[in-house]
């Protein structure tokens, strides 16, 4: 990703009026309009990701799930969606790449998406995801970095699922049911759910794990060329708020702790905590911080929202069958460090 972000830098397009979020930023999708007179934006995104399981209609799940995410976080319905397989026939039979593209085809139907097509190729790796679009009113889009001091942070699922995951391929973890569930879940029902609040900023939690994450809801609401949190540097520093974290608030997977004590954690994982652990401040007295920067497959989403309407917001999150919902911090004036684990 950070090579990839060096070199996407270097890319300039004209400037549009129809476009209300480019490549430039750090946004979850790329918005525009069609026509300047337009209500609504169509919102764009494409993700694809390596088995996380072994049954291949719950990694098609999974994956479509993940990919959907990106429109949800805006506070979008996704309306249509491409398939992206790339397909290791040498290992994998016809039968097994049928059952990824049904499970996500499953999910597809669920978000209220149509699937118009797709595209497929050989790879020595098994990967699949969607290329998805979507529409939002152009006054009501959840952007990532436009939260308000004093907010309070809302998260909708554990953090974990990266050590989980890897846990699965090592045949280390037995009860699977609990993270393969939530990360099957459409992050649509909370987009809805949040429908009914002043959302100031919402983000969701995947490859570059919770701390990654955040730090775009601490940069300054202004373009920026950097599309990555791994480029940030402390000397030319984008940030303008701080968060602070309730470290003994934020939901983990049962057995996530146990598993990182014993170095079941994804190198992805590592990277982040070496990135970005120079914008981390510790407050609190915690055994281990990797599970914050534990990249996640299709992870909550986060939202900066009211404090006053925090509480029933969680209280509606978990009357609609998401259980885990929690406030897990709050927006402060900027400190000196971008995120604070209290």
């Amino acid at each position: 990703m950070e090579d990839l972000s060096q070199i996407s830098s270097q890319l300039t397009q004209k400037p549009s009026p129809l476009l209300l979020a480019g490549f430039e930023n750090n946004e979850d999708c790329g918005v525009m309009l069609y026509n300047e007179n337009d209500e609504y934006a169509m919102l764009s995104s494409v993700d694809f990701i390596t088995p996380v399981v072994d049954d291949p209609y719950i990694y098609g799940q999974i994956a479509a799930a993940n990919a959907l995410s990106d429109i949800f976080a805006m506070g979008g319905i996704a309306k249509s969606a491409l398939n992206l397989l790339m397909w290791d026939s040498t290992h994998f039979d016809v039968k097994v790449a049928n059952a990824i593209l049904k499970g996500g085809l499953d999910k597809i139907t669920e978000s209220g998406a149509l699937l118009l097509g797709g595209h497929t190729i050989k790879d020595t790796e098994q990967k699949y995801g969607l290329s998805v679009n979507g529409v939002v009113h152009k006054n009501r889009i959840w952007r990532n970095n436009t939260a308000q001091e004093n907010d309070v942070l809302v998260l909708t699922k554990p953090l974990g699922s990266g050590i989980l995951t890897t846990a699965i391929k090592a045949r280390m973890l037995h009860n699977q049911e609990e993270v393969i569930k939530s990360m099957a879940m459409l992050n649509l029902y909370a987009m809805q759910v949040a429908q009914n609040y002043e959302i100031h900023a919402c983000t969701d939690i995947t490859g570059f794990g919770l701390i990654g994450h955040a730090l775009e809801m601490c940069r300054a609401n202004i373009t920026k060329k950097s599309h990555s949190p791994l480029l940030d540097s402390t000397q030319n520093s984008p940030y303008d708020k701080s968060i602070l974290f309730y470290t003994t608030q934020i939901p983990l997977f049962e057995n996530t702790k146990g598993l990182s004590k014993m170095g079941i954690v994804p190198g992805g994982s590592y990277e982040n905590k070496n990135a970005l652990s120079h914008q981390v401040q510790i407050q609190s007295q915690i055994d281990d911080d990797i599970f914050y920067y534990d990249a996640q497959t299709s992870g909550g989403l986060l939202f900066a929202l009211p404090f006053a309407q925090a509480k029933a917001f969680v209280y509606d999150l978990r009357k609609a069958g998401i259980t885990y919902a929690n406030i897990v911090g709050e927006i402060l004036p900027k400190r000196e460090k971008a995120i604070i684990l209290g």
